[in-house]
C-alpha cells in the first residue's frame, strides 16, 4: 500500500479527524502543514504567520476551496474530512469503520454530520473568543453564546451514550471519530457544566483505544 499524502495542520478539527482515522487504521502517511489562519506559533490574528500553501496554484489544482484537509491516495485527490474518513473506512476497513453493515454506515455518518454542525461550530468560536483571538478581538457574547450551544449540544451527546456504548451503537464506528475529538477538547475546556456521566464514561472507553494518542496532545485543541 502507498504511503499516503495529507495536507493540513495537527491543530485542525477537521485535519484531526483525518489523523485520527489513520490512526486507527494504521496507515502510514506523510503530512504537508498547510493553513490559511494557523502556523507553528499560533493564530495570524496574534500576528503569527501561516503555514500557508493552501492559496497556491499547485494546492488550488487539486482543492479548488483552498481549505484542509487534504488527501492524495495513490493518484486519488479527495477533499472534506468526512468524505475522507469515509472513504478511509471503505477502501482499508470496513469492518472496523461501520462493520461492513450500511445501516451502522448511515447511523454513524448521521453523527459524524451532526458532530460537524452542532458541537465543531460553536466550539470554533468558543476556543477563537476565549484562546486564540488576541484580548481586543474577543466578544464575550460570542463567548457566552458558544458555551451556551455546546452545552445543549452535549447533553445530546449524553443522552445517546445512556442507550448506546458508542456514538453509534454497542461497537466503536467511524461516528466515533469527530465525537472522541468532540468529547477530548471539551475535557480540556474544562467548561463549566451540568454532568454528563455517560460522556465520562465514554471519554474513559475512547482515552484507551492506541489512536487516542495522535489526537490527544492538548497543543493540538486548545494553543493560540
Amino acid at each position: 500500500m502507498t504511503k499516503l499524502k495529507l495536507w493540513g495542520r495537527p491543530s485542525s478539527a477537521h485535519t484531526q479527524l483525518v489523523l485520527l482515522a489513520l490512526a486507527e487504521l494504521g496507515r502510514d502517511y506523510d503530512l504537508t502543514l498547510a493553513s490559511a489562519t494557523m502556523g507553528s506559533t499560533g493564530h495570524v490574528a496574534k500576528g503569527n504567520k501561516a503555514f500557508g500553501v493552501v492559496d497556491t496554484p499547485e494546492y488550488l489544482a487539486i482543492n479548488p476551496n483552498g481549505t484542509i484537509p487534504t488527501i492524495d491516495d495513490d493518484g486519488f485527490i479527495l477533499w472534506e474530512s468526512n468524505a475522507i474518513v469515509q472513504y478511509l473506512g471503505m477502501s482499508c476497513d470496513p469492518e472496523l469503520f461501520y462493520g461492513n453493515d450500511h445501516k451502522t454506515f448511515v447511523s454513524a455518518s448521521r453523527w459524524m454530520i451532526w458532530a460537524d454542525n452542532e458541537l465543531m461550530r460553536p466550539m470554533h468560536h468558543y476556543v477563537k473568543h476565549t484562546i486564540r483571538f488576541p484580548d481586543e478581538m474577543r466578544d464575550a457574547a460570542v463567548a457566552s453564546q458558544s458555551r451556551e450551544a455546546l452545552i445543549k449540544a452535549m447533553a445530546i451527546v449524553d443522552g445517546q451514550l445512556g442507550k448506546t456504548s458508542y456514538i453509534a451503537g454497542d461497537s466503536w464506528s467511524m461516528g466515533d471519530i469527530p465525537m472522541t475529538i468532540r468529547v477530548h477538547r471539551w475535557k480540556l475546556l474544562a467548561i463549566d457544566a451540568p454532568a454528563l456521566p455517560n460522556v465520562e464514561r465514554y471519554y474513559e472507553q475512547i482515552k484507551s483505544r492506541p489512536a487516542f494518542d495522535s489526537i490527544a496532545d492538548p497543543n493540538m485543541h486548545i494553543a493560540g
